[in-house]
């Protein structure tokens, strides 16, 4: 089984990395932003940067084009995420292409969902919220995984 973990860079990959010990024992890469928190992961992980779409459209045309040539080159079983912009084209190919897709909502997302968590909500195979309040607000395709932290 291999596994595509995604994230922006800062307290998504953060996050991502304190779920290290569930993911490491499985053939996995990364795919995130060069940025100053992410500069070390290569050392450690099989990585790819790309550029965060952010709100533009042409960088997110970009993100699709990055992102498909790493997925065809890796072909992921399961995508994780914690979120970040730079996951949703990443999720939307997997999906298309039948692959599993995980996402872990932030922990700051407390009462609403973040924008990527709203765009991964109806192709997520399991959507992770970390505050059970959302539970109530999000239906029952959600589920209370518990604090990364």
């Amino acid at each position: 089984m291999k596994i595509c973990l995604i994230s922006s860079a800062g307290g998504h990959l953060t996050q991502m990395l304190q779920l290290e010990n569930l993911w490491k024992k499985y053939d996995s890469f990364y795919v995130t932003e060069r940025k100053e928190t992410s500069k070390n992961l290569t050392k450690k992980f099989n990585s790819y940067f790309i550029k965060d779409p952010g709100r533009n459209l042409f960088n997110l045309c970009l993100a699709f084009f990055q992102t498909f040539l790493i997925f065809l080159k890796e072909n992921p079983d399961i995508i994780i995420t914690t979120g970040g912009g730079i996951a949703v084209p990443m999720s939307y190919i997997g999906k298309l292409f039948g692959k599993k897709i995980i996402f872990i909502e932030s922990l700051s997302r407390v009462k609403n969902l973040s924008i990527t968590g709203k765009f991964l909500y109806p192709i997520s195979d399991l959507f992770l919220v970390q505050w059970k309040f959302l539970l109530k607000k999000y239906g029952n395709k959600a589920k209370y995984g518990g604090r990364v932290f």
